[in-house]
């Protein structure tokens, strides 16, 4: 079987999908780690092909995939809008508990809201996406391939149904391009997942906020201008920042974007996030020309950055549950 058949017995499948639940089970039979056009790619011998047969195989191989790809956006979307109707509530579930003090808003959540009000004000717009994200936008569509460390079981949560659960907002990227188009300036803040060893610094579940900038003419002098206005803003001070180089895979060239901080004696260099400018292969995966567009990435730890912010000394109390560690940001908890 090629690609061509391939995607003839996929339209023959996708034609008797009738709900979401077995549009997802066909997603994960065609597009999952071992799916069919995984499974397929691995037959062909590309040892014996030619350059130009080499180049021809790939590009149906990822024809296929978008054409996949599309045809179960647009079946979600068919489903979606044929679904049963939504039951009105009979009361207002915005109206506070009887009997009981208001909450208050969670100190990372402040964080990201003030974030996301400073990037706002620069012209971006937020598009935050889905917390379980297939294989596709988590890895491969950011220039990641199959054997990256990133991949590993230790680090990642694999779901059942071969999707994962995202390790970085970075997995919109790619959404984000497709959706929204060129030019592009957005942010996607939201959690993470990571089959990490807790510990001060570690967590499970964390929070990030990724952006990106794309444009005509986009130069690292843009990165740094974005990045500095939004630290000044969030620490209500005028801060010195340096860019070191770091290695992303999709990023080219990379940098460890690091803070100067008051923190130990004479102050240090605080290692804040990874930016860089978009690598041209992650551009064209989202459909943007690389010759006719550049853009900068960047992936602020919003946990991180909460810690900072209030001189937080262990990441596992934002995850606790002690209303002795909330009350210090809010007195009506």
């Amino acid at each position: 079987m090629d690609a061509t058949a391939l995607l003839q017995q996929f339209a023959h499948d996708l034609a008797g999908v009738d709900s979401l639940q077995a549009l997802t089970a066909l997603r994960v039979a065609y597009l999952g780690k071992n799916g069919r056009l995984n499974q397929l790619r691995k037959e062909i011998d590309f040892g014996r092909l030619s350059p130009a047969e080499r180049k021809a195989v790939g590009e149906n191989f990822n024809l296929a995939k978008e054409t996949i790809e599309a045809a179960l956006a647009a079946a979600v979307e068919r489903l979606e809008r044929s679904g049963p109707p939504v039951e009105p509530v009979s009361f207002d579930p915005t109206l506070p508990g009887l009997g009981r003090r208001n909450g208050a808003i969670h100190p990372i959540i402040s964080t990201q809201l003030e974030v996301e009000h400073v990037f706002q004000s620069m012209g971006f717009q937020v598009f935050t996406g889905d917390e379980a994200v297939s294989e596709y936008e988590n890895f491969d569509a950011l220039n990641i391939p199959p054997d990256h460390p990133a991949r590993d079981m230790q680090d990642t949560f694999w779901l059942e149904n071969g999707m994962v659960l995202r390790t970085h907002t970075s997995a919109m990227q790619n959404r984000a391009m497709r959706t929204l188009g060129v030019p592009l300036r957005a942010i996607f803040p939201g959690r993470c997942f990571r089959n990490e060893t807790t510990d001060q610094t570690h967590e499970n579940t964390f929070y990030q906020v990724e952006g990106m900038m794309i444009d005509r003419h986009i130069t690292v002098a843009h990165l740094i201008a974005v990045m500095k206005e939004l630290l000044d803003r969030i620490f209500q001070r005028d801060n010195k920042v340096r860019l070191r180089p770091g290695f992303f895979p999709f990023v080219e060239p990379g940098f460890e974007l690091d803070l100067w901080t008051d923190i130990g004696k004479g102050g240090r260099w605080l290692e804040l996030m990874p930016c860089g400018m978009i690598h041209p292969a992650v551009l064209r995966e989202g459909g943007v020309d690389p010759h006719e567009y550049s853009g900068f990435a960047f992936g602020l730890g919003l946990t991180r950055l909460a810690m900072i912010k209030h001189g937080i000394p262990d990441i596992r109390l934002f995850n606790g549950g002690d209303l002795r560690f909330y009350r210090q940001f809010a007195a009506t908890l």
